[in-house]
């Protein structure tokens, strides 16, 4: 591996991980890379396009009209497919309830993990995901597995969902929520699992700021050897 940093963030849906992720890649400048993106806007291409999921031959097909960039605007990540910002496309439901079963396809897991570990070979980078500290990078320094309650998960996703969906309901985001957590941990591909050296942050009851402070502390020994 080389000398760069690498800090992988595994978790469930709605914890946070793209928060602190965030956060963390900003105070330290290093690159954010949302996995999590990458997986929605190939779902979206998949939905598009009436990709069937059973059918290996036009999934590896879709696969390679699938080109997925990031930049960097305002220290906020955007997601182009095929050269359309999808950033905020990818955030709604249709993708929502779809991606654990696009993702949960052997095929497109490792082409997009080939991705990930291309972007992490000569960056420091902070990665947020459901495999990173297990299969993507399982060498990284800093390991975190976040988890929170399912209730408190279900309410932050709802009142992130409002403003573009007012019709959504807090039962239809709980629900929605507690069936990619069963297909997330259950799937035969990469399932979501802590690595045996990732750090737990439960942030039910945490600011941003303190789940922050959490991971720099964490942090620290490896910046200073650095």
């Amino acid at each position: 591996m080389s000398n760069n940093i690498v800090v992988a963030i595994d978790g469930y849906s709605s914890c946070g991980k793209s928060t602190l992720a965030k956060a963390l890649a900003k105070k330290l400048h290093f690159i954010y890379v949302d996995s999590g993106a990458m997986y929605r806007a190939v779902t979206l291409y998949f939905l598009r396009n009436q990709v069937n999921l059973k059918d290996e031959q036009q999934v590896a097909l879709a696969l390679q009209d699938v080109h997925l960039n990031f930049h960097s605007r305002d220290y906020e990540t955007h997601i182009t497919l095929n050269d359309e910002e999808v950033s905020d496309e990818i955030r709604l439901m249709p993708v929502s309830e779809n991606v654990s079963a696009v993702s949960a396809i052997k095929l497109v897991r490792t082409e997009m993990v080939k991705q990930q570990q291309r972007m992490g070979q000569s960056e420091n980078i902070v990665m947020d995901g459901r495999d990173i500290g297990t299969m993507v990078f399982p060498e990284a320094q800093l390991k975190i597995f976040m988890t929170a309650d399912p209730k408190v998960r279900a309410e932050r996703r709802h009142k992130e969902l409002l403003p573009k969906n007012p019709e959504i309901t807090l039962e239809e985001v709980f629900e929605n929520l507690a069936h990619r957590d069963y297909a997330d941990t259950t799937r035969v591909e990469s399932p979501l699992i802590r690595a045996e050296d990732a750090i737990i942050l439960d942030n039910t009851n945490l600011t941003p700021e303190q789940q922050l402070q959490f991971a720099l502390d964490k942090l620290a020994p490896f910046l200073n050897n650095g």
